[in-house]
């Protein structure tokens, strides 16, 4: 933890402790869409903000109505009141006058309808009239609501009667606005004494739940709305943000096949690259072995022919024989070595499309053997590289030699077609075939084309039976353009 600041220790979800539950919700949490995730913190936050401003506005409102009301009914006792009583400075007795002037006043008219129950207070907590005569008297701690109105304030609570002596005001069960007015000294203004009174607040409390109602009903809308477009506008986003994720997804899944692919094609490469080494090699001896068996030998034959006795002794018509015998075996000589440059030489191709390279390799087999052989090319002229012009026309020589010697040029065919910028090219006879499982690896004709095959990317594939052998290659051509 060292080295991390207090805010990255906070947002470092590795250090929070693993507990099982904890997971679980992380999880599915994380497997939840954008929009999902914003709807759900949204609205938990927004319901929470809208509790605590439904609850402010609410008890704003209430704390409103509740003073305004209060005011304007202290207003009203304080001018019917007032002129009721006698000079309470410095008095704690009612007169017998006034307090029947008092429960008169109280008990008819417009504020016997409205007041429920009034009191009168001095400043030391005596009670000093009430309409219910026997709290006349006593002593109560003074409230916080007294010691305001006191002070010169109007204060009022709705259906809080919490206090002492609001025993009897509870057991009405019935809603009330309990109002502290200060009564003043006409021609001083000082408070000399405090009136409580209990206002009957059925169509308060109406009037207060219908505005607390109607603010909540505002909130909660504001609330939904807000939710509504932004969850809109998150969703949009979400949707904008899923899509482009799948389509890197898949971007990334394709460049991970291309990458194995590549990959695969790289080792294929590098294998038939080093076999490619040895086959030359091979070919190399197999030259080497051809030239000392065939060409040497009839060299070396002509010379002991040059050095015998009988050349130089021998008689005329002997002398002729023997340089007959001579030419005959330098001409063969000759001839082999001919044979074998044919073999290794490929015609100028550079320049060929695709049929000619065809019918150069057709051609070239049909003057070598005299044997028949059917071409079939493809539609079109697809470009080819100069890789795989030699790749397809040593495929066909090699195929047409082994068919001629394999099945003595009997049904020997070439086909070839183009599909989709892959070229596939066979070979075939209808010998009587031969085991492919009892080739020797160290072939050359066989294994020399598909290395060749490979080493460009294609496929080679060989089937043989009674009915006749089958060379098959399969390239992918690099500058496939259709035509």
């Amino acid at each position: 933890m060292r080295g991390k600041s207090r805010f990255a220790r906070l947002l470092d979800v590795t250090d929070i402790p693993h507990y099982p539950a904890v997971g679980w919700v992380h999880r599915r949490w994380a497997d939840l869409s954008l929009a999902r995730q914003f709807l759900m913190a949204g609205a938990l936050v927004l319901a929470a903000g809208m509790a605590i401003m439904g609850f402010w506005v609410a008890r704003q409102v209430e704390a409103s109505v509740t003073r305004n009301t209060a005011t304007a009914t202290a207003l009203y006792v304080d001018s019917v009141i007032s002129p009721l009583l006698p000079d309470l400075k410095g008095s704690d007795v009612l007169s017998e006058g006034a307090r029947r002037a008092l429960d008169e006043t109280l008990s008819r008219g417009a504020l016997g309808d409205r007041l429920a129950s009034f009191k009168i207070w001095k400043e030391d907590g005596l009670i000093l009239y009430s309409s219910r005569p026997e709290l006349v008297g006593k002593r109560f701690e003074p409230t916080e609501n007294l010691r305001q109105a006191w002070a010169g304030q109007v204060t009022a609570d709705f259906d809080e009667l919490h206090d002492e002596e609001d025993a009897l005001e509870r057991a009405e069960g019935r809603p009330l606005l309990e109002v502290y007015s200060p009564i003043r000294e006409p021609w001083t203004g000082v408070v000399v004494a405090v009136a409580e009174f209990y206002e009957i607040a059925d169509e308060l409390e109406k009037n207060i739940r219908s505005v607390r109602t109607g603010s909540w009903l505002v909130v909660g809308l504001v609330t939904v709305g807000m939710m509504a477009l932004l969850s809109g506008i998150v969703a949009r986003g979400s949707r904008t943000i899923e899509v482009q994720r799948q389509h890197l997804e898949a971007r990334i899944a394709q460049l991970s096949r291309l990458a194995a692919q590549n990959d695969a094609l790289r080792l294929r490469v590098e294998r038939a690259s080093s076999r490619a080494v040895a086959l030359n090699e091979r070919y190399l001896r197999r030259i080497s072995a051809d030239l000392h068996d065939g060409p040497a030998q009839l060299l070396a034959l002509a010379s002991l022919k040059l050095g015998d006795s009988r050349m130089l002794t021998g008689t005329a018509k002997v002398q002729a024989d023997e340089l007959r015998s001579v030419r005959k075996h330098l001409d063969a000589a000759m001839s082999e070595i001919r044979e074998i440059c044919r073999g290794l030489t490929l015609p100028q191709i550079e320049r060929f499309g695709l049929a000619d390279v065809l019918q150069a390799a057709v051609s070239a087999h049909r003057q070598r053997t005299g044997t028949d052989v059917t071409l079939i090319s493809p539609d079109g002229d697809p470009k080819l590289n100069v890789s795989e012009k030699i790749c397809v026309f040593r495929f066909v020589q090699e195929g047409l030699n082994n068919a001629f010697r394999h099945a003595g040029g009997i049904g020997q065919g070439v086909a070839a077609t183009l599909a989709g910028g892959t070229l596939n090219v066979v070979v075939e006879d209808r010998g009587p075939g031969f085991d492919i499982a009892s080739l020797s690896g160290d072939g050359l004709g066989l294994a020399g084309l598909r290395e060749r095959v490979e080493s460009l990317g294609g496929e080679f594939a060989v089937t043989s039976s009674p009915a006749g052998t089958r060379l098959a290659m399969s390239l992918k051509l690099s500058g496939y353009d259709a035509e």
